[in-house]
């Protein structure tokens, strides 16, 4: 049954079916444009959101659409089902029961996997759970990633499905942040920022993309979402902490949290705080606390409902939000390949990712933390973290004393053991930034730097004392996987040779002989065309086209 949806998904997908829109999410206030009159809103009736039609903007949408719900008077129903009896359940049940806690009324469930793996919402009565009309079902707005409508409300939902077969098999947050949800390479990182600061907290699992005894295949980390250790089914204990500690913020703090746009930030900040892994400040700033994907071993919900419930209205804590203000630009001829080639994966406000494509050893980055503000203009201050990456490479130079900017500085490097997942290897540099008001925590924010370590890579000393390149085979190896859509493959070696210091040529060998090319990218006086096409199985690859 799961293969026939993931085949369903992948066709889905591939078509562009999920078209993104990278613009910023609409006004609370202004949950619809293009001038019309205002959809109608859901109203909620027996616990579900029927959505249909009449909900939504008409088309063309050039914005996602806000969904506005509607709630009735609130009922006396209690916020946990029967055998709900564990610690963390009771004292869920007694901070409701005490009107220090919220509960869940107000709050959405949205499967998005067609029922295969679903919250057992006999467990929450209070949650609501949101229903699509069959018209919006053809179009498959219930099915896989959430990256096409926002909520007014507070929302938590799954999707168990992947992309199983094939060389662009992949999880569903890999699917998205590489751009096969639509909106281009990268794009996909706009739409679950958008989520987060709407309120939207989304769980998927890892598939294969995130296991022992393999390599960890996400571009990136984000905070915009939980990804769960496993496959379908991981998703349902995660969900269950969620919908707690939704449930469990005092009701000023969590109609603060949504007023701000600081809801699913903090929901995060909860979450990770909260595992068993983490005892204290100390370990929040460790792998343990930010790993790419979370085992249902060490969730505490009893940490977590007192987490979330200790957080005052005039206490929570800010979202980081980074910006680049230096980093190195491509080099002409050695360092560009065509069109759609760069570094840059994405920017967003709390989550950076490049690609490594460049020659260099060693690269720098100027990051800064200066357009964060705490909602209750409480001081701050932050801490950069290596995450994960050789830390013989990686340096962290903040630039004051709060850390309001630091330099990074990283060094080329090979794959990496994942202390956190038995045997499991990474290609990715990770760094937090986590901002403290004093009070509590932030939520992380990350710089991802992902490297190509299929490639193989000669580095040698020059006359001055620096790295710099000798030999790079990018036809890719064995020993690790890669993702086509990221790396499209290139079947070619390069011989570098210099004059002192200075760069003078290289020559390639590749299938069709050999060509030599002088320091500007040139072969008999000519500059080559890199188009990326595909090959007899479909993957992308590089082509060189001479002049």
């Amino acid at each position: 049954m799961l293969k026939a949806r993931a085949t369903l998904l992948a066709s889905v997908l591939l078509a562009g079916l999920f078209q993104i829109i990278p613009t910023a999410a609409l006004s609370q206030n202004e949950p619809w444009s293009l001038g019309e009159t205002a959809p109608s809103p859901v109203n909620v009736n027996g616990g579900v959101a029927y959505l249909s039609a009449v909900h939504l903007p008409p088309p063309p949408l050039t914005m996602r659409p806000t969904v506005r719900i509607r709630f009735p008077t609130l009922k006396n129903t209690p916020v946990l089902g029967p055998k709900k009896d564990k610690r963390g359940h009771l004292l869920l049940s007694q901070l409701v029961a005490q009107g220090k806690a919220a509960g869940n009324y107000g709050d959405l469930y949205d499967n998005r996997d067609r029922g295969h793996s679903r919250l057992n919402l006999k467990a929450h009565p209070q949650l609501t759970e949101l229903l699509y009309h069959p018209v919006l079902r053809d179009q498959n707005m219930d099915l896989g990633p959430a990256v096409g409508l926002l909520f007014d409300v507070p929302v938590i939902g799954n999707s168990s499905t992947a992309l199983t077969k094939g060389p662009f098999a992949r999880s569903l947050p890999r699917l998205v942040l590489t751009g096969m949800a639509g909106g281009g390479v990268g794009g996909g990182a706009d739409a679950l920022y958008q989520n987060y600061v709407t309120g939207q907290i989304h769980v998927y699992p890892s598939n294969r993309d995130y296991e022992a005894g393999g390599q960890d295949m996400m571009p990136a980390n984000t905070p915009y979402y939980i990804m769960s250790q496993g496959r379908s089914g991981s998703d349902r204990p995660h969900l269950e902490a969620l919908a707690m500690i939704l449930a469990a913020f005092r009701p000023a703090t969590k109609a603060r949290l949504m007023e701000t746009g600081l809801l699913a930030p903090t929901v995060q900040m909860v979450y990770r705080r909260s595992r068993d892994q983490v005892e204290g400040p100390a370990d929040y700033r460790t792998a343990a606390a930010h790993p790419t994907a979370f085992p249902k071993r060490g969730l505490n919900l009893a940490r977590m409902v007192a987490q979330a419930n200790a957080i005052r209205p005039d206490d929570i804590p800010p979202m980081v939000r980074l910006s680049v203000l230096e980093e190195p630009e491509p080099e002409p001829g050695i360092e560009m390949f065509g069109d759609g080639l760069n570094e840059r994966l994405y920017d967003t406000p709390s989550a950076i990712a490049r690609v490594w494509r460049s020659h260099r050893f060693s690269r720098e980055m100027v990051l800064s933390t200066a357009e964060t503000t705490d909602p209750n203009g409480r001081a701050l201050t932050f801490d950069w973290v290596l995450l994960r990456g050789d830390r013989r490479q990686v340096k962290i130079e903040p630039l004051d004393d709060t850390g309001t900017a630091a330099k990074i500085t990283l060094g080329w490097q090979e794959a990496q053991v994942i202390p956190e997942v038995s045997d499991a290897v990474s290609t990715r540099v990770d760094i937090a930034v986590i901002a403290n008001n004093g009070v509590h925590d932030s939520a992380p924010a990350f710089l991802s730097v992902l490297l190509p370590v299929h490639e193989r890579r000669f580095y040698a000393l020059g006359p001055s004392g620096r790295m710099r390149i000798m030999r790079l085979v990018r036809t890719p190896t064995d020993d690790f996987r890669y993702d086509p859509v990221l790396y499209p493959r290139i079947d070619w070696a390069d011989d570098f040779t210099y004059d002192g210091d200075n760069l003078v040529g290289w020559l390639r060998s590749s299938s069709i002989g050999e060509q030599y090319f002088d320091a500007t990218g040139r072969v008999d006086g000519h500059k080559p065309l890199y188009p990326v096409i595909s090959d007899h199985r479909g993957l992308p690859t590089v082509f060189q086209q001479t002049r």
